[in-house]
């Protein structure tokens, strides 16, 4: 069953990120807020729609509900639009590789809100994932004109997986206190685009869908594969293991967004790029080595 859902999100979201650069890079493409509205709302009311008509929607408190905005914020909202917005400064492939990080992030956030210990091999790894992020960008950074902006997409990047971590602790909240993960995680998706939909009038922008088959198909994609399913499995995976090693499963879809980074952004794979990927999958792996332990007998 773990591995199922390892699969599922390691080949979907893997793919997402080409998805976000197709639904921006498509003409007439809406503002990021209007883009992720769309995408969470086919989600989220989809979801309850069917959890509805299943009678598999689960009442919930106020306070739940409280936590599923903030869970929305975190996730379906805000943390997108600074993954969006990087994607104009950098790769989308370099963006999941970023992503992936979380691993750390949530080592960290699950000790100061659960006060769950990290293992001492954080250290080492988050040293080795901080040492490959800078070999990574390392081509483009030594470039004067293009570090500025190299830079901000990365710095946003980190900031969306930061949200995308503390939205974990919060599904995590949610299966301590025993709520269903398919409910929490629908309302969630809703509230979140709620927020943007709010945002997007706020700032003047139009809600209108754009009628263009790329944005479109886009936005099924994401809002099917990438969150109804992908997400679903990715916190059923934190309920049953843990935000740690669920996180483990974003160590891997980064070589399929490079990939397709590689064949439909033009992404250019330089030593250091290499030497980078290779520290930070190195260094997510250390969070989950466990080194035996001895037993020595004793004689009498």
């Amino acid at each position: 069953m773990n591995a199922g859902l390892y699969l599922a999100v390691v080949v979907i979201w893997g793919t997402t990120w080409i998805a976000i650069f197709l639904q921006q890079s498509a003409v007439g493409a809406t503002a990021v807020t209007v883009a992720i509205f769309w995408r969470f709302l086919v989600a989220g009311a989809l979801m309850l729609v069917l959890l509805k008509l299943l009678r598999r929607l689960r009442p919930l408190t106020t306070r739940d509900h409280l936590f599923c905005l903030l869970q929305g914020s975190c996730v379906f909202g805000f943390n997108f639009v600074c993954f969006y917005y990087a994607a104009a400064w950098i790769s989308t492939g370099l963006e999941s590789v970023i992503f992936s990080m979380a691993v750390l992030y949530n080592a960290i956030n699950s000790w100061l809100f659960f006060r769950q210990r990290p293992p001492m091999r954080l250290l080492p790894a988050a040293l080795l994932g901080i040492s490959g992020i800078v070999a990574l960008f390392w081509e483009d950074l030594s470039n004067t004109q293009a570090s500025v902006h190299v830079l901000w997409g990365a710095a946003l990047s980190a900031l969306g997986t930061l949200g995308f971590s503390f939205g974990n602790m919060i599904s995590l909240r949610h299966q301590r206190q025993q709520r269903d993960v398919l409910t929490t995680n629908s309302y969630a998706m809703f509230y979140g685009a709620m927020i943007m939909g709010v945002l997007s009038l706020l700032m003047g922008e139009s809600l209108r869908p754009v009628w263009n088959g790329q944005w479109l198909g886009s936005v099924v994609y994401l809002a099917l594969l990438g969150s109804v399913v992908g997400f679903g499995a990715y916190f059923t995976l934190v309920g049953r293991i843990g935000a740690s090693q669920a996180a483990y499963s974003t160590l891997l879809f980064p070589l399929v967004a490079l990939s397709l980074s590689t064949l439909y952004e033009g992404y250019v794979w330089h030593t250091s790029a290499l030497i980078g990927l290779a520290m930070i999958l190195a260094g997510n792996m250390v969070m989950f080595v466990r080194l035996p332990v001895r037993k020595v007998a004793l004689s009498t």
